[in-house]
């Protein structure tokens, strides 16, 4: 099952991968190194191994993001246990950001750049469709009932 999705997903088209990931093919293959390296450094004197291969906690953890399901719903898809899935997804996480490579630009920066877009929108106002006011009782008026 492990190596299913992850090949199953890699061989999609870029623009599919992009769509089930959240990210393009080569920026994939690079947090799945900067993982490697990370996961080789933490491994180098303990025995015990993850069942899941570095690929295969990249992509829960890019599923839990992109699609936010629930850690009892990873754990079930990818084979771990609920607290493993956490445990994955954190990790995953903290090393990605401790790397500095696939980090966001901050507030300042986003205020910094003073890129003027125009965006024009086409809006048309309709009216409201309202009951008409009429004297009448617009309520059925109740049966009598035949005893």
């Amino acid at each position: 099952m492990e190596h299913n999705r992850y090949e199953r997903a890699i061989q999609l088209p870029e623009n599919q991968f992009r769509l089930l990931t959240g990210v393009k093919k080569p920026v994939f293959g690079e947090m799945a190194s900067v993982l490697q390296t990370a996961y080789d450094a933490k491994h180098k004197n303990r025995g015990r191994h993850s069942k899941l291969s570095v690929e295969m906690m990249l992509m829960m953890a890019l599923t839990y993001w992109r699609q936010y399901i629930t850690y009892f719903e990873l754990s079930f898809e990818y084979g771990v246990s609920l607290s493993v899935a956490h445990d994955i997804v954190e990790w995953v996480e903290d090393t990605l950001i401790k790397s500095g490579k696939f980090n966001l630009p901050g507030k300042k920066a986003l205020l910094e750049d003073r890129t003027l877009e125009l965006v024009l929108l086409d809006v048309m106002e309709s009216p409201i469709e309202r009951p008409k006011k009429n004297k009448k009782i617009t309520t059925p008026a109740k049966r009598k009932s035949t005893q």
